[in-house]
C-alpha cells in the first residue's frame, strides 16, 4: 500500500477555505430572504450558490493537493468539472431550502440527506477524477462515516442558516457558526480521504496526457477561489451597507411620520377639536403646573369658569352649525384679551375655563369685565344678530383653594351665582358658596324664620353732605344675627335669599323698619335726614314694589323725597324699557332714585339721560386708587361732570382716606360715604354719634400736596 502524507499548511488553508464558504453561505442566506424583489433574490440565490459551491470544491482540492503520495499526481478535467458542477448544486438547493417561509424537521433531513450526498458525490468525483490505476479502495468504515459526516454538516448548516437568516446579521454573531460548519465539511473531507486506500503499484492516470497538473492547479484555485469568495462578500457588505442606509432612511421617514402622528394624537386628546383649545384634561395640567409654580414663586393666579348666556336658544333658532361658529368666535374674541401665559379651556358645550396669572387683585376684575363685554357687544357671527352673553365666575390660588379640583369647583359655584344674580355678570367666590345643599336648605329654613323671630335688623351708615359737612341721612344695611352661627355676612344670606323668593319678604321688612326709623330721627328734630334703601334685583322686578313703598311711606308718614332707593346699574341695563317704566312710576311717587355702583356696568348714555334718577353713587373701585391714579381722577372727573348735565347729585362711597375726600370734594362731589365719615351701626349709636353738629376734617395743605393735590389745581 502506498502511504500518503500531507503537507500542514495547505491543510490550513483548506480550513480557511471552508470556513471562508461557509461563512458566505450563511451571508447569503440572509441575502436571499430579505432581497427586496424576487429577481434580485433569484440572482443572489444563483451568484450565492456558485460562490459557496466554489469554496466548498476549492477547500476540498486544496485538500487534495495537500495529500501526497510517493508518485505523480494529477487530475481529469472533466471529472473535476462535474464535481465541481455537484458543488454548485449542491450549494444552490441548500440556499433555496433556507430561503423557504418554514423547514419543518422531515424537510430539513430530507434537504440533509440531498446536500450530504451532493458534497459526498463532488469528494470521490474529485477522487475519481486522478484515474488511479489500479482503482482507489476504500475502507467501509471510515467510508460511512465520511457519508454520515456529510450528511450531519450538512443538517448543522442548513438548520444555522435557516435561524440566522433574519435574527442576526451582525459579523461576530456569524463567525462561530461559520467555524463549526467548516469545520465539519474538512472533517468530512479528510475522513474520506482516511478511507482510500493506495495498492503499492498504482499509478495515477490523470498524471499524464491532458490532466491537469498540480504544480499551477494549488495556486490557481487558491487565488480563484479567495478572489471570488472575497468579491461576493465584498458585493454582499456593499449591498448591505446600501440596504442599511435605506432603512436608515425609511425609518428616519417612518420616525417622522410617527412624530407627526403622535403630534396630531396629542393634539386630538388634549385639545378641542372645535376651537383648537385646550380641552380638560390639559387643563387639569396647566392648572396643576400653575399650582407647583405658585408655591415654588409665590405668585397668585385665577381660575375664571365662563358660561354662555342663552346659547342654548341660539342652538335652537339657528341650528348647531351657527352654535358652532358662535363658540369659535367667543374663543377667538377672549383669547385675544389674554396673555401670552394665560390658558384658556374649553369642557364642552357653552363652557369655558381661563387661567390668569394675577398682579394685582383688580386685574381679574378688570380682565373678567371687558369679556364680558367683548362677548355682549358687537357681530360675533356675520348674518346673525345673536344675543349671547356672559356669566363667570372665579376662584384664586392660593386665596380661596390650592388644589385643581376645589379651585374648578368653587369658580363654577360662583359661575352659577352670577347666573343666579341676573347673569351678564362675574362673582368671585365666597366661602358661603361652598356650603352644601344640606347646608343650605338648613340655612335658608332659618332664614324665613328670622324675620317673626326678629332675628334681622339694620346698621346705618352716615352720609355726609359736602358742601356743609353735616350728615343728611344714612344707608340702611340689613343683617343677621343667627342664634346658633352669630353674625351671616350679608352676600351669603341676600343671595340665598334671592335664590328662593324669600328677598321679597325681606325687603319689604327692611324697607319698613328703614322708614320706621326715619320716622323716629324726624320725630327727634332731624327731619332733613333722608335714608337710602337698597332694592335687589330680583326685588326690582316684582310687579308689588311699587305698592309696597307707597304703604311703607303712608304707614310711617315718611315724605316719598327722603326715601332714597339704591339700584344697581346692572339691574336697570338688564331689561332697560321695563326698568324705565318702573322707574318712571316710582319718580311719580316721589322717592328719590340712586344708580348704584356707577361705571360698572355698561350702561348707554341714550338710556342714561331717560333714566328719571336724583343721584348717581360712584362705586368705591374708582375711590379706592383715585390718590395714585390720574385715570381714576379722569373718570370721577366725567362722572360728576356727567351727573350735574343731567341735573343728578353725584355720591362717592367708600371714602377711606383724607387725602380720597379731598379728592373728591374738590373733583365736585355732593355727597360722602365711607369708613372715614362713620361705619354702619346701629340705630342708637348713629343718634349718638351724629345727634349734633360735627365739625369738618381739616386737611392740610402739605397734605394735600403729597396726595397729588396738583392734578386738581
Amino acid at each position: 500500500m502506498l502511504v500518503g502524507s500531507y503537507t500542514p499548511w495547505l491543510v490550513v488553508v483548506s480550513l480557511l477555505v471552508a470556513i471562508m464558504a461557509s461563512f458566505t453561505a450563511l451571508d447569503m442566506a440572509n441575502r436571499v430572504t430579505t432581497a427586496p424583489s424576487p429577481r434580485i433574490s433569484v440572482l443572489w440565490l444563483l451568484g450565492g450558490g456558485c460562490a459557496m459551491g466554489l469554496g466548498i470544491w476549492s477547500m476540498h482540492f486544496i485538500g487534495m493537493l495537500a495529500f501526497k503520495l510517493p508518485i505523480p499526481l494529477g487530475y481529469d478535467l472533466e471529472l473535476t468539472a462535474v464535481s465541481l458542477l455537484a458543488a454548485i448544486a449542491s450549494s444552490i438547493f441548500a440556499l433555496w431550502l433556507v430561503s423557504r417561509a418554514t423547514l419543518p424537521h422531515s424537510r430539513l433531513a430530507l434537504g440533509a440527506l440531498l446536500m450530504g450526498s451532493g458534497i459526498a458525490s463532488m469528494h470521490y468525483l474529485g477522487m475519481a477524477a486522478m484515474l488511479m490505476r489500479p482503482g482507489i479502495e476504500y475502507h467501509p468504515g471510515w467510508f460511512t462515516l465520511s457519508l454520515i459526516i456529510a450528511v450531519a454538516a450538512s443538517w448543522v448548516a442548513l438548520y444555522v442558516a435557516f435561524r440566522l437568516r433574519h435574527n442576526d446579521t451582525r459579523l461576530q454573531h456569524r463567525v462561530a457558526p461559520a467555524v463549526v460548519l467548516g469545520a465539519a465539511i474538512v472533517g468530512m473531507h479528510y475522513t474520506g480521504m482516511a478511507a482510500a486506500r493506495f495498492p503499492a503499484d498504482s499509478v495515477c492516470g490523470a498524471a499524464a496526457g491532458t490532466g491537469l497538473q498540480t504544480q499551477w492547479l494549488g495556486a490557481l484555485v487558491m487565488v480563484l477561489t479567495i478572489g471570488i469568495l472575497a468579491v461576493v462578500l465584498l458585493v454582499s457588505w456593499l449591498d448591505q451597507r446600501q440596504q442599511a442606509q435605506l432603512l436608515r432612511l425609511r425609518n428616519l421617514h417612518l420616525r417622522t411620520s410617527l412624530d407627526d402622528a403622535h403630534a396630531e394624537l396629542s393634539q386630538a386628546a388634549l385639545h378641542d377639536p372645535l376651537t383648537h383649545l385646550p380641552n380638560r384634561l390639559l387643563l387639569q395640567q396647566r392648572i396643576e403646573q400653575a399650582l407647583v409654580d405658585a408655591e415654588q414663586r409665590g405668585g397668585r393666579f385665577a381660575v375664571m369658569f365662563m358660561d354662555l348666556d342663552g346659547f342654548k336658544q341660539v342652538n335652537d333658532a339657528y341650528g348647531h352649525q351657527t352654535g358652532d361658529a358662535l363658540l369659535v368666535a367667543v374663543a377667538t374674541r377672549t383669547r385675544q384679551l389674554l396673555r401670552a401665559a394665560d390658558v384658556m379651556a374649553r369642557l364642552g358645550g357653552d363652557e369655558f375655563v381661563l387661567v390668569v396669572g394675577i398682579d394685582n387683585d383688580e386685574d381679574v376684575s378688570s380682565l373678567a369685565g371687558r369679556i364680558i363685554q367683548a362677548v355682549g357687544t358687537g357681530n360675533l357671527v356675520p348674518g346673525h344678530e345673536l344675543q349671547v352673553t356672559a356669566s363667570i365666575g372665579i376662584a384664586i390660588c392660593p386665596d380661596h383653594a390650592t388644589t385643581e379640583r376645589q379651585l374648578m369647583g368653587y369658580a363654577d359655584a360662583a359661575m352659577y351665582q352670577a347666573k343666579e344674580a341676573g347673569r351678564n355678570a362675574f362673582v368671585v367666590f365666597a366661602e358661603w358658596m361652598s356650603d352644601s345643599a344640606e347646608q343650605q336648605f338648613r340655612l335658608l329654613a332659618d332664614l324665613r324664620r328670622a324675620i317673626q323671630a326678629n332675628q334681622l335688623f339694620l346698621h346705618y351708615q352716615p352720609k355726609v353732605r359736602v358742601s356743609t359737612h353735616q350728615v343728611c341721612g344714612a344707608e340702611a344695611l340689613v343683617r343677621w344675627n343667627h342664634p346658633e352661627h352669630g353674625l351671616i355676612p350679608p352676600d351669603r344670606f341676600i343671595r340665598l335669599a334671592e335664590r328662593s323668593g324669600v328677598i321679597h319678604e325681606i325687603g319689604r321688612w327692611v324697607l319698613n323698619e328703614a322708614c320706621r326709623q326715619l320716622r323716629r330721627w324726624h320725630d327727634a328734630g332731624h327731619d332733613s335726614w333722608s335714608v337710602s334703601v337698597n332694592l335687589s334685583p330680583i326685588q326690582f322686578g316684582s310687579p308689588n314694589l311699587l305698592g309696597e313703598i307707597s304703604d311703607a311711606l303712608k304707614l310711617h308718614r315718611v315724605e316719598p323725597r327722603r326715601l332714597v332707593l339704591e339700584i344697581t346699574e346692572s339691574a336697570v341695563m338688564r331689561d332697560t324699557e321695563t326698568s324705565l317704566r318702573l322707574l318712571q312710576a316710582l319718580a311719580r311717587l316721589g322717592v328719590g332714585i340712586s344708580i348704584d355702583d356707577f361705571g360698572t356696568g355698561y350702561s348707554s348714555l341714550l338710556y342714561l339721560k331717560r333714566l328719571p334718577a336724583t343721584e348717581i353713587k360712584i362705586d368705591h373701585a374708582f375711590v379706592r386708587d383715585l390718590e395714585n391714579s390720574s385715570e381714576d381722577v379722569v373718570i370721577v372727573s366725567a362722572i360728576v361732570a356727567l351727573g350735574h348735565a343731567l341735573d343728578m347729585d353725584i355720591v362717592a362711597e367708600g371714602v377711606e382716606t383724607a387725602g380720597q375726600r379731598s379728592y373728591l370734594e374738590r373733583l365736585g362731589c355732593d355727597f360722602l360715604q365711607g369708613y372715614l365719615l362713620g361705619r354702619p351701626v346701629d340705630a342708637e349709636r348713629f343718634l349718638q354719634l351724629h345727634d349734633l353738629p360735627r365739625p369738618r376734617m381739616v386737611v392740610s395743605q402739605d397734605h394735600k400736596a403729597s396726595q397729588g393735590g396738583h392734578f386738581l389745581d
